[in-house]
């Protein structure tokens, strides 16, 4: 199935979430969640680290439209896309931790690496 995944939300409940697991996982570096909700939040946060390294300021004004506090964007532009200034992709690592306890499902925690 091409495109995004569904992860069992209406569209605006599916973008707020990811707007806020983006914006956590680039405040403190990694996040614990399912393996879906992981992958989804990858490709966001790789698509805001590469559009920070073209520190422009409307690359600066995209990424305040997604990511939900001005002190993230600001630590994305000054910390995070410089660190990786000569890395073409692959700025996350997605590791698997086995079933949760509640309903089993498939944990993993996804970092910056």
């Amino acid at each position: 199935m091409p495109g995004t995944r569904k992860l069992g939300r209406t569209s605006d409940h599916r973008t707020a979430m990811l707007r806020a697991m983006v914006t956590y996982l680039l405040e403190n570096g990694r996040i614990e969640t399912t393996v879906t909700r992981a992958k989804e939040v990858r490709s966001m946060a790789e698509k805001y680290i590469t559009l920070a390294k073209d520190n422009t300021l409307h690359a600066r004004r995209q990424a305040m439209a997604f990511i939900t506090k001005e002190d993230v964007v600001s630590k994305l532009f000054s910390e995070i896309a410089p660190k990786y200034a000569e890395v073409n992709g692959g700025y996350c690592r997605i590791i698997k931790t086995g079933p949760r306890r509640g309903d089993a499902a498939e944990m993993a925690i996804i970092e910056l690496i």
